[in-house]
């Protein structure tokens, strides 16, 4: 069984309909990439599998159960771009907080050193820089000891350095055997990492396999290009898809 599913999913907003009738899979142990241009669909679908919006037509699983179900939440975190959390705690803290929400967390220690976080576990989450910050947030992602991560755009806005160490922690969260749902427009970031990539665009995939499986179909050399040759198969021209 798969860790998550959406299965003929369709998602419509009065006249706009975002997804259209999508099947989309997420294996224990991998992590796969969900691509597409700004407004193609890849927001409503995480929406949908971490329960809070409910699919039109179709069925979203995680772990066998309603995205939306207790069962689910307890098994998942995520890292999301409209995360926010109050600046006047330490890390710690934090960390402490959003540990006690589950009935079986990952030991404090754990955390702050799967994230990257040790020697700074006492500042206050205000004094941070930007990747820093973005470390403490995959760790409230992680602190519950989840076996499946959504992660939303996770280094976006950050410098080369940051965002190559968050990528050495979620490689390490895969390696333990967890999955993660990646949305990302660094088109490398999905290359360095992913298992798998599903391209959406205009609500339905557009294409789906492995970087170099993608690559092969559109003969090129890097995932951007294949990218690109993709959108413009499917009629969206380059400039479009880079803004």
């Amino acid at each position: 069984m798969p860790v998550a599913e959406l299965r003929g999913v369709t998602k419509r907003y009065g006249e706009v309909q975002a997804l259209r009738g999508i099947d989309l899979s997420i294996e224990r142990g991998e992590l796969l990439a969900l691509l597409g241009p700004n407004g193609a669909g890849k927001t409503t679908a995480v929406r949908i599998l971490l329960g809070l919006s409910k699919p039109t037509a179709g069925e979203a699983m995680v772990f066998g159960h309603h995205p939306a179900s207790q069962e689910a939440k307890l098994r998942r975190g995520a890292l999301l771009q409209v995360a926010k959390v109050p600046e006047t705690l330490k890390v710690r803290e934090h960390i402490e907080l959003f540990s006690s929400y589950y009935e079986k967390p990952l030991p404090i220690a754990e955390t702050i050193a799967a994230a990257g976080l040790g020697g700074i576990e006492n500042r206050l989450f205000g004094a941070l820089s930007g990747g820093q910050r973005q470390r403490v947030l995959f760790a409230l992602a992680i602190c519950g000891n989840p076996d499946l991560l959504f992660l939303d755009e996770p280094t976006v806005g950050l410098d080369v350095e940051s965002r190559r160490t968050l990528w050495a922690h979620i490689r390490a969260f895969v390696k333990r055997g967890g999955s993660v749902l990646l949305t990302t427009h660094y088109l490398e970031e999905a290359d360095a990492l992913a298992h798998r990539v599903a391209v959406i665009d205009r609500g339905r995939i557009a294409a789906e396999g492995t970087p170099a499986e993608i690559k092969a179909q559109t003969k090129t050399s890097g995932l951007e290009d294949a990218f690109l040759a993709i959108m413009r198969e499917s009629g969206n021209a380059p400039e479009e898809v880079l803004q």
